[in-house]
C-alpha cells in the first residue's frame, strides 16, 4: 500500500509561484491498476516522480506498506521496491532485449534467481516477447516491442510499484491495447500496484480506479464502466 499524506509541492515562474500539489493525499491498494489523469500542466508527471521517490515534496509524507519514506530511505525504495516504465523506453540501445532485463536484476537489492537469462526470457515472453527478438539489440525493435522489454525491465527486480508516465502516447491503438492488457494483468494477476500517468482516455477506462489531478488534489473519479473489455 502507498499512501500520500498532505503533499505539498510547487514552484516558483518569475515572480509568482505555482502550487502543483496542495495538501494532497490518497491511498493506492495493492492488486490495483490505477490510472491518473489531469490537464496539461496539473503536474501528473511531477507526481509521478514523487512517487516513484525521484522528487521529493516540499511538506507531507509518502508512506509504503505503513512506514514513511524518509530521505535516509529513498536509495532504498528506489533500489528495491519500484520500476518505472518511461514513455520513451529509456532502454540501452546498443544492448539487447535480453541484456536489458537481466541488467535490471542486478541494480537491487531483492532476491533475484541464480539463473538470471532463464527468468529474463520468461518475463519477456509474458510480455509478448519472443527469444529470437529478445535477442536483438534495441535499434532493431519497433516501439511497441521497446514498450513491452521496458516493461519486463521494470519487472526483473521483483518489485511490487510499477510507474509508468504515458507508456503508450508513441503507440498505435492495437499496441496500446495490448500495453494495457499487460498492466491489467500485473494487477490482477500477480499482485502489483500499477499507477500510470496518461492522457488517453482508452487507457484510463481500463483501469480499476480512475484518479484525476485537479487543483493540487486527487480525486477518485466515476468507477469504470462495467461493459469496458480488454
Amino acid at each position: 500500500m502507498l499512501k500520500l499524506i498532505n503533499l505539498n509541492y510547487g514552484y516558483t515562474d518569475g515572480a509568482s509561484r505555482r502550487s502543483i500539489l496542495q495538501d494532497c493525499s490518497y491511498t493506492f491498494e495493492d492488486g490495483r491498476f490505477y490510472t491518473i489523469l489531469g490537464p496539461s500542466g496539473s503536474g501528473k508527471t511531477t507526481l509521478l516522480s514523487i512517487l516513484a521517490g525521484l522528487d521529493s515534496a516540499e511538506s507531507g509524507e509518502l508512506w509504503y506498506n505503513d512506514t514513511p519514506i524518509t530521505s535516509a530511505q529513498l536509495y532504498h525504495y528506489r533500489r528495491n521496491q519500484i520500476g518505472i516504465v518511461f514513455q520513451q523506453y529509456n532502454l540501452i540501445n546498443y544492448l539487447t532485449g535480453i541484456e536489458n532485463v537481466e541488467l535490471a536484476m542486478t541494480e537491487t537489492d531483492n532476491a533475484v534467481p541464480k539463473n538470471r537469462r532463464e527468468i529474463a526470457y520468461a518475463l519477456l515472453e509474458k510480455v509478448g516477447i519472443v527469444q529470437s527478438k529478445a535477442n536483438r539489440p534495441i535499434s532493431k525493435l519497433s516501439g511497441g516491442e521497446q514498450q513491452r522489454i521496458a516493461i519486463a525491465r521494470a519487472l526483473a527486480a521483483n518489485v511490487d510499484l510499477i510507474f509508468a508516465d504515458e507508456p503508450t502516447g508513441n503507440l498505435d491503438t492495437a499496441t496500446e491495447q495490448e500495453i494495457i492488457r499487460i498492466f491489467k494483468q500485473l494487477a490482477e494477476e500477480f499482485g502489483k500496484t500499477v499507477i500510470v500517468v496518461t492522457h488517453s482516455e482508452t487507457v484510463s477506462q481500463f483501469s480499476d480506479e480512475r484518479v484525476l489531478l485537479a487543483e493540487g488534489q486527487l480525486h477518485r473519479m466515476n468507477p469504470k464502466k462495467e461493459e469496458a473489455k480488454v
